[in-house]
This record gives structure tokens, C-alpha cells and sequence, in this order.
């Protein structure tokens, strides 16, 4: 079973813990419970695990919205603060770190406090808690030759994983993962992939660099993919062209239809109050266009024009650019299942030394680098000749010389990953098999987090405090490590242990990661790797990160070039508060290269949505907050998809001024805060925040702010 459900032993109630995503919560009660293993029918909606409590309360660590169904599954009603009279009902708490059911017959009241949800039953009954994983797994694997018109009928069956059909779809949960594909002498379809009808078709040119493109959009609309001269969508009695600039029309068109599906959504199993919905302007039948079928009802959605509804929609999280080679092919459907903006440049810019971008010493030389300050150093190897084979570059800290950097296209997304040959600079370097360790994680024994923080230099011992950094959260256990001056056979020995994240400080070189005795070479094919996660924060830790994936890690942050002590430093411990704060590694340096520019000299390997744990709300926040009048501030809140709350899920504020959901990603704002309400907001959770340009946390924050106030 992927999810366990124990007493617990220093209060009353019970500790749940998902294997799969590596999740551990708390569900409270008024007195002692032995959970009884119960039938996962009695809930309303599908789930993992089922325990019967007799329990006069039920109480979690973290305000959410409480959703209650009757008997038949007919919603009631939804909130934070209310009464039910007797009867039997199905109720949903939702953020959690699983999903989270609850099944009783009793009168029962909801409530809420700055950090808690609570159930409150008229008198003690048996209630009934089911849990779901946020995990998903796809259905089966396609074969297919990798010939453009072969690969149309693979991409066409991506949809079959989407629950429904209706707006619904629009919620990360019901949509699934996409079956996965791989290259075959014949084409070959399990028998658990099943087509959906949706009556919309996709036209394109038989060419990779026209169905690449296309397959969020085959995935999204369950769409089948033809062969056709013009491209274009369809459906019976409309068409819409993706001619002009058909990579840009394309991602409109997801951008658009998704958000529409967003907005219909309210109409039906979810009638929320929905702050998009009131923002976007159109004079639109939302209830007649849930009602609608999807090809109907997207062919409705295309008749406004995108430029129409632009300004209203928010930031879009993922690019992925894919190479129009036939090797990608397997990695098509991750990048439709994170409903990426797909891009397949047939060119690409190479990047060469000297230009201009602060990681220019590609070679090895150091023409380029910034002068350094006093007693300040690189993090590269010690002086002494390189003892690779015969391909290695003779210049210490050198990426070897056959490695190729690449340039690709800015991008307006706020992540951006790279699938193909070459180095990307400002991407991630996504890779196969990274993500199918996604979709293997969970294979754990152990419910505690672990991160182990290794410095293998004197010299940098300031960043290895960061362990420190790591745990600093309620309700999530750690285990935290610090190691110094490990040998060659000790840090083999960590590499092949299951840690959930390595924080490495120190030297690396062609010959590997210094040691105290000799160099690792993490290129060896002997090594055996079990770490999941990792920050090589040493120079030009690339090559040594790309081999960590290969041999068994899910991903990592790595440097293109050499680092100075001190930047690296500060980028280790923001990072370290950030993968601690539940955000994925691409989000992860995407905020800490808005605090430092240094940052734009890593990028992250392997699959980029990794975490080592959830934030508390589940989403990864990030706050701006700027002074508007010495009494009243203004907040800024960035949400992005993290983790199972993906695209399209909802978040709201817990702060005065702003009750309504938001569409993830979102921004919100919230104008007219007291400095009270700021304080009492920002303790809610460990959170980055930017106050006057500069990143800060809210912990420090508050200490600050009360010092000055005294």
C-alpha cells in the first residue's frame, strides 16, 4: 500500500504518509483512535487507503476549504465556516497533502483559525477517512515506429488518460497521465489505452517540427492528429487556423481554450467564487458552454480572439523545447502531461565564449570571469593534472571539450526545458530518464525526509550551516546530515545510499569530485547512484550532475562555469530555504535568480519539477510586499504549479481583502493590508517574499519589523 496510517504517539489522532510523493501530514482528533481498516467504497470519490475512528472532531494542520456532499454525491454546500444539520454526508478537505475524505452521519460545524481546519461533530461517531495519492501513472506504453505519420497515431491516443471531457478536465487530478510511447517495429496499443471521441482534429504537415508542437494540444483536447498540408484545429462545422507563426498560435490556443475551461468549470461540480471569472470580460454563456461537448464548446472558445483576452490571462509556467529529431519521441508525453508550450526549433544558436552572459569560459578559460574580491576564490579543482581518460580537456574546472552549449530562444514562460542536444544555457536539460524515475518514485521504505549535506572544503564551511535551513518546517520530519572531508570510498558509499537530497559543497574538476584522499569520478560506470535530488554547488558542475542522472538520480541544480565562494554561497542557501519550502527546482532557481545574477550560471538536470517535500499550502508562493503608506501595504502573490497542484488548480489567500479562488499560476494582489494583517499572514508559512527588491523570509521579516516597532 503506497499510503500508511498510523496512531500518533505524542498527540491524539493519526500520521498519514504517502510513499509515492514522499508526503507525511497529521490528522488531529479529540481523543486516542485506533484506526480500523475499512472498505474504500464507502467514500464517494476513488481513494487508497479507507480507516474508520470514533472521534468527536477532526482537525488539520493548515486552513482549507471544506467541501460537503450529501449521500448521492449532490454538493451542499462549500467553505471555511459553517453548520450541517443531521444527516449522511461526503466531505472533502482540500488543500492536503494527499487528498483527504471524510464519511459520517452525524450534525457536524466547520471552522477555521490562522492556521487550522477543523470538523466538529454534535457528538462523538464513527467517521470514516479515505486518502488518495496525488500520484499518477500512465495506463500502459504505446509502440510506433517514429515515422511523422506513425507518431500522429501515437500523439492522438495522449488524450485517452483525461477522466472527462467536460471543463472539468481543467483540474490537474481528472486529467491524468498521458500512456507513454516508445519506438517500435509496429504499431502497438495496450489494451487499457482507450481512444476518446472528442471530435476535434488537428492538422498538420507530417513533420516533427509541426507535431511536436501540437502534442499539449492532442493530450488537452483528446484530439486525433492527421496529416494535412495547412495547420489547423477542427471541429464538425468550424476550423481555426495556426497559420501564421504556427508555434505562436498554437500555444495560444492552449493558453486560451484552458483558461475558457477554467471559467465554464464554475458552472458545475464546483460552483466557487471565482476571481478570474469576474476579471475576464466577455459576454459569454458559461452554462450553456459547460453544457456544450468539448469539440462544440472549443470551437465557441475560438471565436473570440486571443488578442481579446491576453491581457487578462496569467503567466504561462513551462516552455519545453524539443529538437525535431525522431529520438524525442519518448519524452512526448511528459512535456504534454505538464501542459507545456511546446517549441521544436529546427536551429539553434550555439554559445561560445566571450559573449557577454557572465558564463562564458565554456573551455575553461578564464577570459571572462569577473574579478574577484579580496580573499575570494573559485570553487574549482586544486593544481594538478587531470587524470581522466584520453577525451578529458587539460584545463582544471573545464566542461570537457565535446561538449556542446546551446542558446536557445528566450522564452516569456517562467520555466523553460530543453529536450535534444547540447548544453542549454537558462533551461533546463530535461532527460528520459529522470522522468520515468518520476514516475517510480515512491519505491521508499522510510517516511522521514532525508537531506545530506556533505562540504569537502575548509574553506566553505560558512554554506555548510545551511543545514540548518533544512527542517525548518512544522509537520514535516527531517533528517538532516552533515558531513565534512569524506574520502573517495565514503562518498561513493553516500552517492549509493537513498537520500533525498544532496547538498554537495566543494570542488569539482574533470577528474570528478574532490575528496579528501583522491577524486570521484561520477562518470564511472561502476558507480551506483540512490540519491534523488542534489545541488552540486562547485564550478562547471555540469557533467558530473548529467552523469548523477544517468546512474539513478531524479535531478539536480548544477553550474555551467566556475563559481566565486561567495555568490555560490549565498545561491546554496537560498536554495536550500526553498527546496525546505516545498518548491520544485525549477521554480526553486528561478527565484533565486531574481535575487542574484550569478544565478543564470546554473541550471537544472533531469527533471526540473522535482521537490523534496510540499509546501504547507501546497503550492509554490512567492510575495512581494512594498509599503503604499507607513500604515497600509500592498502584497503580491505569484502561484505556481508544484508538485500534484498542478496547472489549474485553485488557491486562495488567507488574508482580508481577497476570499475569492485564483486559477494556478495566477498573481494575485491585495492592496490596503494593516501591518498586523501582514505579520499575522506571513507567519502562516516558511515563505520567500521580495520586500524593496531584495529577497528576504518571513521569519526574518518579522523579527526585523519588531525590532523596530520596540
Amino acid at each position: 500500500m503506497s499510503i500508511d496510517i498510523d496512531p500518533l504517539s505524542d498527540a491524539t489522532g493519526l500520521t498519514v504518509t504517502d510513499h509515492i510523493e514522499n508526503t507525511q501530514f497529521e490528522v488531529y482528533t479529540d481523543r486516542p483512535v485506533e484506526p480500523v481498516p475499512t472498505s474504500e467504497d464507502a467514500h464517494y470519490f476513488p481513494v487508497d487507503a479507507s480507516v474508520t475512528v470514533e472521534t468527536g472532531s477532526v482537525e488539520i494542520p493548515r486552513v482549507a476549504v471544506v467541501e460537503t456532499r450529501s449521500g448521492d454525491g449532490t454538493l451542499l454546500t462549500r467553505g471555511d465556516s459553517y453548520a450541517m444539520p443531521a444527516g449522511t454526508y461526503h466531505v472533502g478537505i482540500d488543500p492536503a497533502p494527499t487528498k483527504l475524505y471524510l464519511a459520517f452521519a452525524a450534525p457536524f460545524s466547520v471552522s477555521t483559525t490562522e492556521r487550522t481546519t477543523r470538523i466538529d461533530l454534535d457528538a462523538p461517531a464513527e467517521v470514516t477517512l479515505g486518502f488518495r495519492s496525488l500520484h499518477q501513472v500512465p495506463a500502459g506504453t504505446i509502440e510506433t515506429p517514429t515515422d511523422p505519420e506513425s507518431l500522429m497515431d501515437a500523439v492522438s491516443l495522449l488524450g485517452s488518460a483525461l477522466q472527462t471531457t467536460s471543463p472539468e478536465r481543467s483540474f490537474p487530478t481528472l486529467r491524468g497521465h498521458p500512456p507513454l510511447i516508445e519506438p517500435g517495429d509496429e504499431f502497438r496499443v495496450p489494451d487499457r489505452v482507450e481512444p476518446l471521441d472528442s471530435g476535434v482534429r488537428i492538422v498538420v504537415p507530417p513533420e516533427y517540427r509541426y507535431l511536436y508542437p501540437v502534442v499539449s494540444l492532442a493530450y488537452y483536447f483528446a484530439a486525433d492528429v492527421v496529416p494535412g498540408e495547412v495547420p489547423r484545429i477542427e471541429g464538425d462545422g468550424w476550423t481555426h487556423s495556426l497559420e501564421p507563426e504556427f508555434e505562436r498560435r498554437t500555444a495560444e490556443v492552449l493558453r486560451q481554450a484552458f483558461h475558457f475551461d477554467c471559467l465554464a468549470r464554475t458552472e458545475g461540480f464546483y460552483p466557487v467564487d471565482l476571481h478570474e471569472r469576474e476579471t475576464t470580460d466577455l459576454d459569454l454563456d458559461w452554462g450553456r458552454l459547460y453544457d456544450l461537448p468539448l469539440a462544440e464548446r472549443l470551437g465557441e472558445y475560438l471565436e473570440v480572439p486571443f488578442e481579446r483576452v491576453a491581457p487578462e490571462l496569467p503567466q504561462w509556467t513551462l516552455t519545453t523545447d524539443v529538437r525535431p529529431d525522431p529520438e524525442n519521441v519518448e519524452m512526448l508525453p511528459f512535456v504534454a502531461g505538464e501542459l507545456s508550450i511546446v517549441r521544436s526549433p529546427e536551429t539553434v544558436t550555439p554559445a561560445t565564449a566571450g559573449d557577454g552572459d557572465g558564463v562564458g569560459f565554456f573551455r575553461g578559460s578564464q577570459a571572462d570571469t569577473a574579478p574577484l574580491g579580496p580573499g575570494e576564490f573559485v570553487r574549482g579543482g586544486a593544481e594538478a593534472e587531470p587524470t581522466r581518460g584520453a577525451g578529458a580537456s587539460s584545463e582544471r574546472g573545464a566542461v570537457a571539450a565535446e561538449t556542446d552549449f546551446v542558446r536557445p530562444e528566450p522564452v516569456e514562460t517562467v520555466e523553460h526545458a530543453w529536450v535534444g542536444a547540447g548544453v542549454p544555457l537558462d533551461a533546463n536539460k530535461a532527460t528520459l530518464d529522470a522522468y520515468h524515475r518520476r514516475l517510480a518514485a515512491g519505491a521508499v521504505e522510510q517516511s522521514r525526509i532525508s537531506v545530506l549535506v556533505v562540504c569537502n572544503d575548509e574553506q566553505m564551511r560558512e554554506e555548510g550551516e545551511v543545514a540548518g535551513l533544512y527542517g525548518l518546517r512544522d509537520m514535516v520530519q527531517f533528517d538532516i546530515e552533515v558531513r565534512h572531508d569524506l574520502t573517495r570510498e565514503e562518498m561513493r558509499e553516500t552517492l549509493q545510499s537513498d537520500v533525498d537530497f544532496l547538498h554537495y559543497i566543494g570542488h569539482v574538476d574533470d577528474r570528478g569530485m574532490q575528496c579528501t584522499d583522491e577524486y570521484l569520478d561520477l562518470t564511472d560506470e561502476d558507480l551506483d547512484v540512490g540519491v534523488s535530488a542534489f545541488l552540486l554547488n562547485a564550478c562547471q558542475s555540469y557533467q558530473q550532475g548529467e552523469a548523477l542522472i544517468h546512474r539513478g538520480s531524479r535531478g539536480g541544480i548544477v553550474t555551467l562555469s566556475d563559481v566565486a565562494n561567495s555568490p555560490a554561497t549565498q545561491l546554496g542557501r537560498i536554495i536550500a530555504r526553498l527546496m525546505n519550502s516545498g518548491f520544485n527546482l525549477r521554480t526553486a532557481l528561478h527565484v533565486a535568480k531574481r535575487e542574484l545574477i550569478t544565478g543564470h550560471q546554473y541550471i537544472v538536470v533531469g527533471d526540473g519539477g522535482t521537490t523534496i517535500c510540499h509546501s504547507r499550502s501546497g503550492v509554490a508562493l512567492v510575495l512581494d510586499i512594498e509599503n503604499k503608506t507607513r500604515q497600509e501595504w500592498e502584497i503580491t502573490a505569484e502561484g505556481f504549479p508544484n508538485g500534484p497542484y498542478g496547472t489549474g488548480s485553485m488557491m486562495n489567500l488567507n488574508i482580508n481583502g481577497d476570499r475569492r479562488e485564483h486559477i494556478i499560476p495566477c498573481e494575485m494582489k491585495v492592496s490596503g493590508v494593516t501591518l498586523q494583517e501582514l505579520n499575522d499572514f506571513i507567519k502562516l508559512e516558511n515563505t520567500p517574499f521580495f520586500h524593496n527588491g531584495t529577497l528576504t523570509w518571513n521569519d526574518e521579516f518579522v523579527q526585523s519589523r519588531d525590532r523596530q516597532l520596540q
